[in-house]
Order: C-alpha cells, then sequence, then structure tokens
C-alpha cells in the first residue's frame, strides 16, 4: 500500500526570523494580521534579535532584505590588496628594518640583509614588488540577512565553526524542539537504519572559518586551521545533524542542485517513505553566502543586483532602496543574496497517526530533470517545463482537474532577474494554457528574503505551510507594476497579500530554477487534504484516536513557542555525548545490537533479485 510523506514538523532561521509556529512567515504579512498574532511574532523576533523590550519599527527596519550591516562586513570598506612594483629613486636604495622572525623562508636574490639589533635586520633592495592593504567600496550593498543582533554562535559552543553550519544547529534544533514529541521516543520506536537525514548547501560554507579561510590564509601570512577544509565541505549540514544534533546511525546524504539544493535532498526524504524501508526523515539544506568574495563573484557574473542599477530604474540618483533590491516579475535588474537554513521532519502516514503527530502538510512528489544540451551554464533551459509539468499532473492524478485549475498556487522561483522574468513566467503561462487554467496565482517571496541558494526552496515551502495556517498569500510587494515581457495571461502575479480561504486551497507548487540545469518542481498537499487522505486511509475511528494523542503533541509545540519567544533557547548539541563504539555492538548473524537502541538493525534482508538467482537452501 502507498506511504504519504507527512510533514510533521519544521523549524529554520531566516531573513524573517524563527521558522517554528510560522514566525517567520508572519513576519511576511504582518501588517495583515490580528493584532494579538501580530504582536506575538514581535515578541518572538524581538528575543530573537536580544532587544531588551518590543521595538516595532526596529524590528521592522532590521528585518528582511535591506543594506549589508556591518555584523557581517562593512561594504564600504571591503579589504583588499594592491599590487606595486617599486623602484629605487636616484642613487638610493630601498631600505627597510623589520624582526628577523619576519624574513620569508625563501630569501629574494635581489635582497641584502645586515643584522641590527634586538632580532632585528636591515633590508636593502633595487626594487620590490609589493601588495598595499587596500579598501574598496562593494557595488552590491543590499542582501537578505538574519535579523540584526541574532547570534547564533553565542547560543551553544560553536568552536569557531563556519556560519552555515551555525545556523544550521540552530534551524535543525528549532524543529526538533517544535516537533511536540520527543526525538528519543522516534529512535526507541524505530531501528536505526529506519531514520534518514538529507541535508547540505549549494556552495559549502565559504567564509573565514571554512573554505574562506583555508584559501586566504596563506596570503593573509596566517596558518590554515586544522577546521578550515573539514568543515567547509557541502555535506557538513548533513554530517552536524548525525553527528551532534540526533546521533543519527541512519542513511544520510547531501544533495547538492545548485539553487534547487532543497527540494534535491527533500526528493531523496520522500523516496525513503515511499520505498517503506524508511520511516522517518529529517531534510534540510543551509547557506551563508554573504560574503565579499561571493558577492563579487555573483556580480562579476551580471547575477545581481547593483545599487547603480538600483537607482537608474527608481529614476534618480540618491539614496540606494535596499529594501527593495528584489524585484521578482518586474523591471528589474539582478538578485539579491541571503542566508537562510530550514529544516523539515516528515514522516510516513502510518508512523504519524501512531504518534499522534502535527499534521502541516504532505509532500505529493518532487520532480527533477535536466536541460539538456545548453549554451552556457548559468542560462535557462527546457527543463523546468518538464518538472512544473509533471507536478501539475501529479496534483491533477491526486486531487483532480478541478483541483488544479481553481485550488492551486505556485511559489515561484523567483529570483529577480531580467532573464528569470521572462522564462519563468513563460513556463507557467504555457503550462496553465494546457492545462485549461486562467488566473493562476503566483508568489515570489523572494522579495522579502531574497536568494539563500540552496535553502531558497525551503524558504518557499515553510511559507506556504504558514499560508495554510493563516490563509493570506504574501504578494510581491516590492513592485509597482510586472514588466512588459512577462507572460501574464493566464497568469495573476499576485502584487498585494491575497487572503484565502484555507480550507479553498488544496495544493501549492514549489519552483526552483538552479545554475547548470538544475531545476525541480515539489508538490506541496494542504494540511486538510492530508486529513482527508489520512482518514481514508486508515478509518475514522483510528484518525479519531490519532487526534486525542495530538492533543499532548500540540502542548509541547506550544510550550517550546512559548518558552523560545521569552528568550530561552535549546538549541540541541551534543558534542561527544552518547559515542559508541565498535566494541560495543553486539553482532550477530541475523542482526546488530546498538547500545541506546531498543530495536536492533536487521541483517536478514530479501532478496530483491528472486527471479534471477537461484533459490538458496534455508540452513
Amino acid at each position: 500500500m502507498s506511504r504519504l510523506p507527512v510533514i510533521v514538523g519544521f523549524g529554520g532561521i531566516s531573513p524573517a526570523g524563527r521558522s517554528s509556529a510560522h514566525h517567520a512567515y508572519r513576519r511576511l504579512v504582518i501588517d495583515k494580521l490580528e493584532q494579538s498574532t501580530a504582536d506575538a511574532t514581535y515578541q518572538s523576533l524581538a528575543a530573537l534579535m536580544n532587544l531588551p523590550q518590543v521595538d516595532k519599527q526596529f524590528i521592522l527596519d532590521h528585518t528582511l532584505v535591506r543594506k549589508i550591516e556591518q555584523n557581517l562586513f562593512n561594504p564600504d570598506l571591503v579589504r583588499t590588496n594592491k599590487s606595486a612594483a617599486l623602484k629605487a629613486s636616484d642613487e638610493n636604495n630601498i631600505a627597510f628594518v623589520l624582526k628577523k622572525k619576519q624574513l620569508p623562508g625563501s630569501i629574494p636574490e635581489n635582497w641584502r640583509i645586515t643584522d641590527i639589533n634586538n632580532g632585528r635586520v636591515k633590508v636593502e633592495v633595487d626594487n620590490l614588488d609589493v601588495l598595499f592593504p587596500d579598501h574598496r567600496k562593494s557595488l552590491v550593498q543590499s542582501a537578505g540577512q538574519l535579523p540584526s543582533g541574532f547570534k547564533p554562535e553565542s547560543l551553544y559552543q560553536a568552536r569557531s565553526h563556519p556560519r552555515g553550519l551555525q545556523l544550521t544547529v540552530y534551524a535543525a534544533s528549532d524543529a526538533l524542539n517544535s516537533l511536540g514529541l520527543d526525538w528519543e521516543t522516534i529512535k526507541q520506536r524505530l531501528p536505526a537504519d529506519q531514520i534518514s537525514v538529507y541535508a547540505s548547501s549549494a556552495m559549502g560554507q565559504l567564509d573565514i572559518n571554512g573554505a574562506g579561510g583555508l584559501l586566504q590564509a596563506s596570503m593573509m601570512g596566517k596558518r590554515v586551521s586544522a577546521k578550515n577544509c573539514a568543515l567547509s565541505l557541502a555535506e557538513m549540514t548533513a554530517d552536524f545533524v548525525n553527528a551532534y544534533i540526533i546521533g543519527s546511525i541512519g542513511t544520510t546524504g547531501a544533495n547538492v542542485g545548485a539553487c534547487a539544493t532543497f527540494l534535491y535532498n527533500l526528493r531523496q526524504g520522500i523516496r525513503d517513505l515511499q520505498s517503506g524501508k524508511f520511516r522517518a526523515v529529517l531534510v534540510g539544506a543551509s547557506e551563508a553566502p554573504i560574503t565579499p568574495e561571493v558577492i563579487e563573484g555573483y556580480r562579476t557574473m551580471g547575477a545581481l543586483a547593483e545599487d547603480e542599477a538600483l537607482n537608474k530604474l527608481d529614476g534618480h540618483t540618491g539614496a540606494t532602496d535596499h529594501r527593495r533590491a528584489c524585484r521578482p516579475f518586474a523591471e528589474n535588474c539582478g538578485f539579491t543574496l541571503s542566508e537562510s537554513s530550514q529544516f523539515l521532519i516528515l514522516m510516513d502516514d502510518e508512523l504519524a497517526m501512531e504518534m499522534g503527530a502535527n499534521i502541516y502538510g504532505a509532500v505529493a512528489d518532487v520532480f527533477i530533470n535536466a536541460d539538456g544540451f545548453k549554451k552556457s551554464i548559468p542560462g535557462p533551459g527546457i527543463g523546468n517545463y518538464v518538472t512544473m509539468g509533471k507536478a501539475m499532473g501529479s496534483i491533477r492524478a491526486i486531487l483532480g482537474e478541478e483541483a488544479l485549475k481553481h485550488r492551486s498556487y505556485i511559489q515561484a522561483h523567483g529570483t529577480s532577474t531580467p532573464q528569470n522574468r521572462t522564462t519563468e513566467s513563460h513556463i507557467f503561462n504555457e503550462l496553465a494554457k494546457a492545462f485549461g487554467i486562467k488566473h493562476w496565482p503566483v508568489s515570489a517571496i523572494k522579495s522579502y528574503l531574497g536568494h539563500s541558494l540552496g535553502s531558497a526552496s525551503g524558504d518557499q515551502i515553510i511559507t506556504s505551510l504558514g499560508v495554510w495556517a493563516h490563509g493570506i498569500i504574501p504578494g510581491i510587494t516590492s513592485i509597482n507594476n510586472i514588466a512588459d515581457d512577462v507572460h501574464s495571461s493566464h497568469l495573476n502575479f499576485l502584487t498585494s497579500h491575497h487572503e484565502i480561504d484555507p480550507s479553498q486551497m488544496d495544493a501549492t507548487l514549489i519552483n526552483s530554477k538552479g545554475f547548470g540545469g538544475n531545476n525541480a518542481t515539489a508538490a506541496i498537499l494542504s494540511p486538510h487534504i492530508t486529513r482527508q487522505m489520512l482518514r481514508k486511509k486508515h478509518g475514522a475511528q483510528a484518525f479519531t484516536q490519532r487526534e486525542v494523542r495530538n492533543e499532548a503533541v500540540q502542548e509541547k509545540t506550544m510550550a517550546y513557542d512559548l518558552e523560545t519567544s521569552q528568550g530561552k533557547n535549546k538549541l540541541i548539541y551534543r558534542f561527544g555525548l552518547g559515542v559508541v563504539s565498535g566494541e560495543e555492538l553486539t553482532l550477530a548473524a541475523d542482526k546488530i545490537s546498538i547500545p541506546g537502541h531498543q530495536q536492533s538493525v536487521s541483517l536478514e534482508l530479501e532478496n530483491p533479485y528472486q527471479d534471477m538467482t537461484t533459490d538458496q537452501p534455508k540452513s
């Protein structure tokens, strides 16, 4: 029988704040919320930002996309070096004094060195190549940054972890803590090999504690840290979850698909659940790319919105409107980098019912297709037509044609580049025509959060879960009009917040387009549809019993939210705890027993090639 991947928990951190309890989503539509609900999110953000009291204007000004703040780096004083060739003036030599221990290991042939005193030497040369310390102003000054004052490294023993891994610890902890179920209970209920974790980043860890430090050290006259290389890997997102947060011995993986990375991991996770061999899965992505080097790399490609280009769009030369740097499907000039980490916890429907887990929705399917032959690696291609079409076909097959036509909407990739606005809108519009959809709603949340690369589709899914909770699809409020070259005859681009009846919105399509032809689209089913499916499969009585069990789960979820909004963080980071060595395992021909796990790992496997192999005699 089919197994439905049910979303039972979620958590994370983005420029909008903490994901659990829909707080990050609420920040996007905070002006449309009931006052009590809005106040709860202001309080959550105040605690996150370490504010002594709730300052609503400060919170609004220091969340979402905005001018780069100096806690990341000073965009007006980006460190660089200027090369120069010095030559002696007149008959005088170039001479300088330095400590003997500061001499290079390989002395240039034209250096004449004389000992002076106190361990110092005098160096004379005729000419000298040097690097002068210099600074430049970044041409890109906007980014989607985490709320000001949020310091993940202060919440646990960060030990010089790259920022992306700090966000991983916070986000995965948020998801687990808000689950309403003790992870240890789940762990004891399942054999260790029936839990899987898929998480990664698109670009790895690129700041000074990761690959940035690894590559910069020799040029800065410093030593490479023992952690620089290991912690820079994209797979570290999953590795940290396994090793320090849940202690998983199950299947793990780090799928990378550029800007579609989160959906690549999600596809792997739901395939595990659908196979019946796995019962619970954590899926996530974490990205912290707001460094001068990464920004300059994307800017040089012509991909980012520079201040000068934004001012030209606005018709002035004054202060740049950094808040509106990202303008999907409008007259635009490039995307806006962002940082984020998002995690989903999924169970198969049977386990979700047994545990009385919260039900936030379900993943119908995730489709991934490449572009075929390409003229350029970053250029868009045809693969996204296939992923979108198959996701639409999936919703139609599961829910019917009317649900697809009238009770679904799109969470667009919507990067804010001129090329994206035409190509992605063409995909949506032509497929809407083909399926007979007339006014398909389209939202694009990068207008608030920016583009968090590998974590971007995680941002989109978390927002969609909030839409079903509060009935407001965030509008693309950073734009005034849809651009003339955007295809829109069968689409409804939401330029303002759009209120809906959540019970009349059955599904959303999460679209993602990545460099290199990495296209992915997920079909996400609403919580009310998920409940209907569970009730039909398991029966009314079983579903009622599940509802009773869920009451205690909801109480724990709400208690975590309340405590966290009061500033009581409960990050999970178990460094060096619960380590099991091979000598402690109990090994047998039919199973492996692991200390701390009630369920053994079975070694009695079925032959998947029974029709191709000779029957073996039973011993």
